[in-house]
């Protein structure tokens, strides 16, 4: 009796720790993905706890029971799946971004079990608003604790959003973190489609970037030191105004899940996928790849590689159902053949979104791997 009642709970435990061994299906709200892959170590235990209790009400033994014990187990193992797998995984990271990028003090493990369950977050820092367009604001994050070790490196995080929505003020506890490392944060905004088609969100980036310059005496930050940093919709941006701008003041990219090729994009999905995907992409580019090619080619970091590129963190998760994982592969593979210093971060359980928590197993990982390229590409 009390295992049939438990079977239902064991089923969707069971169901939503799959998403840790395959993209979410297009019908499927995708962020249940991120609930499994960031958080799933939390619900393992119930999913155990399910198992024990279903096995001892096993009396007699029968099918429900066996049926209920199954389920919640294997539901612990998918759910315990990407910590395991981030544990993996730090044991070669260091490793990696120490050849692609150079050496550096290492100040604590890439993954800790215990972070998963007992991180706190960074105190958060207040940020400034400034407007530095018409209708454009961005939120700036004081560096703390410089301590007249001079002006700071600044960061600039483009928001994703899928070029028409979002904004400057998702996900900003990775900017408290980095404001309490040392750096200067710069949250902007751009103008969002269908109203602004591409390339005005490469004119609004270039524009932040051109007021930060022009303030950053007032706003302590060093000029000459900056980083991009976008998500999703936001990196494709990031990447492409880095590699467009020929500006040594650009010292870095990192891109989380970006489309890098908006054609290879647009051909590779469908109408009825998770966004409307191709929809989304007409709206942004003023067309089709065949009637708005240049937008395209234009939009796309892949088509702009060259050997002086600034140097790229690329971070993707292999079950992403929004941007299929080949987009930061194939740059990653470009930016390779063209002897740009880059690493590609790639995270089997995971999907769009992954950083949700910088204390889950995707987010520490890529915390780890952000904190390593700003130390090193941001040097002198």
């Amino acid at each position: 009796m009390l295992a049939g009642m438990l079977l239902p709970l064991a089923l969707a435990l069971f169901a939503l720790g799959l998403l840790t061994v395959r993209p979410a299906p297009p019908w499927s709200p995708w962020k249940l993905a991120v609930l499994a892959g960031e958080f799933g170590h939390w619900l393992a235990p119930l999913a155990a706890l399910i198992a024990g209790t279903a096995w001892a009400s096993a009396s007699p033994p029968g099918a429900t029971p066996a049926a209920t014990t199954a389920f919640a187990l294997g539901a612990v193992g998918l759910l315990l799946k990407p910590a395991l797998e981030a544990r993996r995984l730090a044991s070669s990271l260091p490793q990696a971004l120490r050849e692609r990028f150079g050496p550096r003090p290492l100040p604590e493990p890439p993954f800790s079990v215990s972070r998963l369950y007992l991180g706190r977050g960074p105190a958060p820092v207040v940020p400034r608003e400034y407007t530095f367009g018409p209708g454009l604001p961005l939120d700036f994050y004081p560096a703390q604790g410089r301590n007249g070790q001079g002006p700071a490196p600044c960061v600039v995080v483009i928001h994703g959003g899928g070029w028409d929505g979002g904004d400057r003020r998702h996900l900003p506890e990775l900017n408290h973190h980095l404001a309490r490392r040392g750096y200067a944060v710069a949250a902007i905004s751009y103008r969002l489609a269908p109203g602004s088609i591409w390339p005005a969100q490469r004119e609004d980036t270039l524009a932040a970037l051109a007021f930060l310059k022009d303030k950053a005496g007032e706003l302590g930050i060093d000029a000459t030191r900056l980083v991009l940093l976008g998500r999703s919709a936001g990196g494709q941006i990031a990447q492409t105004v880095a590699y467009t701008a020929n500006d040594p003041a650009i010292r870095g990219v990192v891109a989380f899940y970006a489309p890098s090729d908006l054609i290879f994009g647009y051909q590779s999905t469908h109408e009825e996928d998770m966004l409307r995907s191709p929809s989304l992409m007409r709206q942004f580019l003023g067309g089709t790849p065949e009637t708005a090619r240049a937008n395209y080619e234009s939009a796309s970091a892949l088509f702009h590689v060259h050997p002086h590129c600034p140097a790229t963190l690329l971070l993707h998760g292999r079950n992403d159902s929004i941007t299929w994982h080949l987009h930061s592969g194939r740059l990653d593979e470009r930016l390779g053949t063209a002897g740009v210093p880059r690493c590609y971060v790639a995270l089997p359980w995971a999907t769009h979104a992954f950083d949700f928590s910088l204390h889950g197993p995707g987010g520490q990982l890529s915390t780890f791997a952000v904190d390593w390229f700003l130390d090193r590409v941001t040097a002198g």
